[in-house]
């Protein structure tokens, strides 16, 4: 007697073809919102802002296709010329606290008494906000009362009214911007110290390093990850400064201590502007400065990646 086998129901074309590309298609379905508001809040304002930089616009009113004529401007304009020498400067000196912040971790890596203090007054700075620090640092330099002026008058009979100088402002406002950016480096490098081999430094130990020897060839090659993010993060924070110039100086005095970020919000934003063309040209320029980091930033990691680091 043959034995009939139970008829298989077929599977539904949707159901097999979902099956075959599931983990192909999951990914992608993770990244979706994501991707959607990157390119809606990041992506499409790039592009508008390239389009806007052709024109004369008001920001209401209809726009006058005026093609290069923003970008020939900036050539001859002394406040743009001002405002990326700035951003040079802030560019050189705020890489001061990627090695501040690694020598402060390596002393609050330290087992002493009363670390835990002195790691939480180091990291007070990065919790609180930038517009308390600008306030801080104004008070601290203001003329007559701010302990910094003081200091220098009892230390030379004559304060210096650092905000109010032209060829001080800048170093002032920076100086200010290296006190959270130092504390956010130290955090960095102490979450990398904590992931040093003991074996390794060990080793180096019984092999004679000590000191330099030992900070150069085994603490860091280990500490590479950190040291790339620690750069990355703060060229970044010195090309967009713009928070401290607004609280403190609103880029003054006349117009000395304006970076693009700031010179780019005057131009297109503030009462004396509205022009949002001009205004889009300074952000093209400086979209395009820190595109040439970031893709060097990726080109390395990349290759790091390959080498097996």
């Amino acid at each position: 007697m043959a034995i009939v086998e139970p008829a298989v129901p077929a599977r539904r074309q949707g159901s097999g073809w979902w099956r075959r590309n599931q983990q192909r298609l999951t990914p992608w379905l993770f990244l979706a919102p994501g991707l959607l508001m990157f390119t809606i809040y990041v992506l499409w304002p790039i592009f508008q802002s390239f389009v806007i930089s052709f024109y004369d616009w008001d920001g209401l009113g209809q726009r006058e296709w005026i093609g290069w004529a923003n970008y020939q401007e900036l050539r001859t304009d002394p406040a743009f010329t001002v405002s990326l020498n700035n951003n040079v400067i802030w560019l050189v000196l705020y890489l001061l606290a990627v090695p501040m912040g690694l020598f402060i971790a390596i002393f609050l890596n330290q087992t002493v008494w009363g670390i835990r203090l002195y790691k939480s007054l180091f990291f007070f700075p990065f919790v609180i906000s930038q517009v308390v620090v600008g306030l801080m640092f104004s008070w601290f330099y203001a003329p007559n009362f701010g302990l910094f002026y003081k200091l220098i008058e009892w230390m030379t009979g004559d304060g210096v009214a650092v905000l109010a100088d032209p060829d001080l402002v800048t170093y002032g406002i920076i100086a200010a911007g290296l006190w959270p950016q130092t504390a956010y480096c130290m955090i960095l490098y102490l979450t990398g110290l904590n992931n040093v081999s003991a074996d390794q430094v060990e080793a180096a130990r019984l092999d004679g390093a000590k000191g330099w020897r030992m900070l150069w060839h085994v603490i860091l090659p280990q500490l590479r990850p950190a040291t790339f993010i620690a750069f990355v993060v703060t060229i970044i924070g010195a090309l967009r400064s713009f928070d401290l110039v607004s609280i403190m100086t609103d880029g003054g005095p006349f117009g000395s201590s304006r970076v693009l970020s700031f010179y780019m919000y005057e131009q297109a934003l503030s009462e004396y502007g509205y022009r949002m063309g001009y205004g889009a040209a300074i952000a093209v320029v400086l979209f395009l400065i820190m595109m040439v980091f970031i893709t060097g930033f990726i080109w390395k990691m990349v290759r790091d990646e390959r080498e097996g680091y």
